[in-house]
């Protein structure tokens, strides 16, 4: 059985290595807007593309904890409910200046959520 355990490790290893290659990572720097009604995130979809700040629309319009711009930090993967890590996972990381979030919005049991990453490791 030792050497079982001793071969898993080195997998996993193996595999987080292949995950920084691709760009996919372990965890990503996340923005978000949520809100419970699909009006709502149309709305807030709307200021986004008239070019109103991503972190300005957030804080008039996400319905979450989140209220710093929409900002949740650094989040792993496995830390998310499946949708919302799908998007994030599969966006490009962009900046406040110029970005680059999920349209359509995603939906989860929160309720419709714009996603947008910072960064990626």
């Amino acid at each position: 059985m030792a050497p079982k355990k001793a071969a898993k490790p080195k997998e996993s290893t193996e595999e987080k290595g292949k995950d920084k290659k691709s760009g996919t990572g372990s965890s990503v720097k996340v923005r978000h807007i949520l809100c419970e009604k699909q009006s709502k995130i149309l709305e807030a979809l709307q200021k986004l593309e008239s070019g109103m700040k991503f972190n300005e629309v957030a804080a008039l319009y996400s319905e979450d904890k989140a209220r710093n711009g929409g900002d949740l930090g650094w989040m792993s993967r496995g830390s998310m409910v499946g949708p919302f890590q799908d998007a994030a996972f599969a966006l490009e990381v962009s900046s406040l200046g110029n970005p680059k979030y999920t349209n359509p919005p995603v939906k989860t049991k929160f309720g419709y959520h714009i996603i947008m990453v910072e960064g990626k490791k």
